[in-house]
């Protein structure tokens, strides 16, 4: 904590050398935190230059009253979303009909690797994977999403109902293939 305490100091100070030291200590974490969310790497290359651009010019705005990883990731997480919804992409409803009608067997085998848990959350619509990213992988209640989406408490539940149902389809339909 002490060597991050010091960074952070020359950062405020500008001191290109401790950007560099920050972005590469963190560019990997954060740039597998973007391809969560984006649909491509090109996108998540674009979200994850701009949030350096902003963690560097906002770094005054950390009071070192919690974890700076965490206030960058807040930072991340917000560029994302804020691409996401420029591009209009984030088409959230309520399919109150089918969202709670999923059924008792609705169990993923857990023999799913990560990649393999990634490369089926990557064919989610938008506006599931990121319900889904938001909840599952980054920890947010449901009250959170909704205030950070514009969108209301149900609508994110239903979101990420549908999003667990579609990944068990699709992973249904992947052990189908890998069978056959």
């Amino acid at each position: 904590m002490q060597a991050d305490t010091n960074l952070i100091k020359r950062c405020k100070k500008q001191d290109s050398t401790a950007q560099k030291v920050i972005y590469n200590k963190y560019a990997g974490l954060f740039f597998g935190i973007c391809l969560r969310y984006m649909k491509n790497a090109m996108d998540a290359e674009d979200a994850l230059i701009e949030s350096f651009y902003k963690i560097f010019s906002k770094i005054d705005q950390f009071k070192e009253e919690g974890s700076f990883e965490g206030w960058m990731k807040r930072i991340v997480i917000n560029e994302c979303l804020m691409k996401i919804r420029k591009s209009n992409n984030l088409n959230l409803h309520v399919d109150i009909d089918n969202a709670f009608n999923i059924g008792e067997d609705a169990q993923i085998e857990s023999n799913l690797n990560f990649n393999e848990l990634m490369e089926l959350i990557d064919e989610l619509p938008t506006g599931y994977r990121t319900v889904f990213n938001l909840y599952v992988l980054e920890g947010f209640k449901h009250r959170e999403i909704a205030e950070i989406l514009g969108i209301s408490i149900n609508t994110s539940k239903s979101q990420l109902i549908l999003a667990k149902k579609k990944l068990r389809e699709f992973y249904k339909k992947k052990q189908n293939i890998k069978i056959s």
